[in-house]
């Protein structure tokens, strides 16, 4: 028989009972949807996490003190960071654009009549902007001249300006952070939130002024100058292993430690965006699994409804047979039938699930990418359901005597 001829007869028998095969494709519908919204999840997951750590700007290399050698407490001279560090990584490797240090802390800030508690404060050195991807929207940033005199000066975040200062321009203006007064020589451009940091509500302030003013402790003060993280902006045109290399062996020298054991770590931006997609593995798996067993009930229910329809058409069956219909042609028919429901379903589930990804992510606060490649899976997926749980209720057809069918009421 020929395939147009099988597939216009399938499709008759599914037409009968529109309601019910609507019903029987259902479960494939949902499991397809799920398939590719959950796919869309993660994807969405990986990709806000890798634009929030390139979004701290482009072509960085993280050296971090490594803990495991005792981190800043280990004394002698391989006991971590320090900011001295910075400055020969700037000095002495080639292919270094900018490197920038940072120290946090939380104060008190007042400027005339308002007062807010708790502000994040971050000391920086030059080239933060430029490491960290920022534009000033007014004045300028803070030089290293000012840095090393420890100079009473900051740059506003550009939510923390416009709540300090109300409509006033902020550049020249007095503000107090903790008993310290400073003067604002700069505001920066909206930021926004990265990760769970936002940029645009912090106060930044040179480094040497952390250090000597807003250090906590007595013992923090005797190790002051020691940082945690180091930002190195590579050149464009330089070679990232080099440039790593370099580094490696400037601080194992300066710390006098070997590179099989150093007070120090150093990994890229590709490396922290790896590590962050394995911490997602387990969740993706998850996800996987749901869907899967979305798509297994779906099948189910196709099988049970094609055991049914067999039931119902054993007379049909047998007549069919009666006129010359052989064994296979007969399994052809039912086996198309159950393909036909989950190709059919498979499709709807499709559009579902890319319209169900679109809608989760613009209502809610997760990032979705729907995964050309997970449509694609999807659709087999259900193919492979419908001939998997569709072959057996189609052999059984095939195998009826036709004799016994005809005589079935």
């Amino acid at each position: 028989m020929k395939l147009e001829k099988v597939i216009r007869i399938a499709w008759g028998g599914l037409a009968r009972n529109k309601l019910r095969s609507l019903l029987t494709m259902l479960g494939v519908i949902i499991g397809v949807s799920a398939v590719i919204i959950m796919i869309a999840i993660s994807a969405g997951t990986e990709a806000a996490i890798s634009d929030q750590i390139t979004s701290l700007g482009t072509n960085l290399v993280f050296v971090g003190a490594n803990f495991s050698r005792g981190g800043f407490g280990g004394g002698g001279s391989s006991g971590g960071l320090v900011y001295d560090d910075a400055f020969a990584i700037s000095d002495n490797v080639n292919g270094v654009q900018a490197v920038v240090v940072e120290q946090q802390s939380s104060e008190t800030v007042k400027a005339g009549n308002i007062s807010l508690d708790s502000v994040s404060i971050l000391g920086t050195t030059e080239g933060f902007p430029s490491v960290r991807d920022m534009e000033m929207a007014q004045g300028r940033y803070f030089s290293q001249a000012e840095i090393d005199r420890k100079q009473k000066v900051v740059v506003l975040g550009s939510s923390l300006g416009e709540e300090l200062f109300d409509d006033q321009p902020p550049v020249g203006q007095s503000l107090t952070i903790g008993t310290t007064k400073f003067t604002v020589i700069g505001v920066f451009e909206e930021k926004g939130l990265v990760g769970d940091v936002d940029y645009d509500a912090r106060i930044y302030l040179p480094i040497t002024v952390v250090f000597q003013k807003f250090t906590p402790t007595q013992f923090a003060r005797m190790i002051g100058d020691r940082v945690r993280l180091i930002y190195v902006e590579l050149e464009p045109d330089a070679i990232q292993e080099d440039v790593i290399l370099q580094i490696e062996l400037l601080l194992a020298k300066r710390h006098d430690v070997s590179l099989e054991e150093p007070d120090f770590v150093v990994t890229t931006q590709q490396d922290l965006i790896n590590t962050q997609e394995a911490t997602t593995e387990a969740f993706r798996n998850l996800l996987a699994w749901v869907a899967a067993v979305s798509l297994l009930v779906g099948g189910i229910g196709i099988m049970n409804i094609m055991m049914v329809s067999v039931t119902e058409r054993t007379r049909e069956i047998g007549i069919r047979q009666s006129v010359g219909a052989s064994p296979s042609d007969i399994r052809g028919q039912f086996l198309t039938e159950a393909l036909l429901l989950s190709l059919v379903g498979g499709v709807i589930g499709i559009l579902t699930g890319i319209g169900g990804a679109w809608l989760f992510g613009a209502l809610g606060e997760m990032r979705t990418v729907v995964v050309p490649s997970s449509i694609l899976l999807a659709f087999s997926s259900a193919a492979a359901v419908g001939i998997f749980f569709g072959y057996y209720p189609a052999n059984n057809a095939s195998q009826l005597d036709p004799i016994e069918a005809l005589r079935h009421e």
